[in-house]
């Protein structure tokens, strides 16, 4: 289905929004490249070097499912939930809530994979809210995909398996019997929980993407891509 066009204020907002991002994942990327290069040797752990950033705006792509659910973009809104709070979940619930989270080899993985895939994402949403997605850009946006999703999926398992060990042994956030409200509830297994849905949703979304790649890509041309109006 065609998205109606915002109007003057609401699309002022989604670029400068999207734009933002943009700037914030480059940022991101430039330092994670720059932990291994120019800074490296450096005392601080990979997390303490950026993970005022990563919070910042992996967190501010919560307004994402404001964005699909207010139809203000024509995003599925339940892919779009899923797709965010997966990561929010990543970054305050394992990596931020953790020690061992932290120095995952997941964690950089997951970051390499998120900012490229948010700078191509965001500057294609951006620019396609002023027809003028150029092709490349296009072309980028709906195959990259393909190396980014699985990398960034196996940084973030690798961060909730790092971080479960940690809430194995201190019972972190769980509550335990006997207590007044005769509830019990285990942080561990809810972290094992939420991997397992990584079992029948990641297939989901990465075959959906594949479904756009043919739908955008399939003709060799972009006007149908520069007609979507995204967030």
């Amino acid at each position: 289905m065609a998205a109606k066009e915002p109007s003057p204020i609401v699309k002022s907002y989604l670029i400068l929004y999207n734009a933002a991002q943009v700037v914030g994942w480059c940022y991101m990327l430039y330092q994670l490249i720059a932990y291994y290069t120019i800074d490296k040797g450096t005392e601080k752990t990979l997390w303490d070097y950026l993970g005022f950033t990563v919070i910042l705006f992996q967190n501010a792509a919560l307004l994402e499912i404001v964005h699909a659910f207010t139809r203000i973009v024509p995003s599925n809104p339940v892919i779009t939930t899923f797709q965010v709070l997966s990561r929010v979940m990543v970054v305050c619930g394992v990596v931020m809530a953790t020690p061992t989270g932290k120095v995952s080899p997941g964690l950089p993985l997951a970051i390499l994979a998120w900012s490229v895939t948010e700078i191509i994402r965001y500057a294609y949403y951006a620019l396609n809210l002023i027809d003028a997605v150029p092709q490349l850009l296009i072309f980028l946006r709906y195959t990259t995909f393909i190396v980014l999703y699985p990398t960034g999926v196996t940084g973030e398992l690798l961060c909730f398996y790092w971080a479960q060990s940690h809430v194995a042994n201190t019972k972190q956030w769980s509550i335990e019997m006997p207590n007044t409200y005769n509830f019990t509830f285990s942080y561990l297994y809810f972290l094992w929980a939420v991997m397992l849905l990584y079992i029948p949703l990641f297939p989901q979304l990465y075959l959906h993407m594949f479904a756009q790649r043919k739908k955008i890509l399939g003709s060799g041309s972009s006007s149908g891509a520069t007609k979507q109006k995204h967030n």
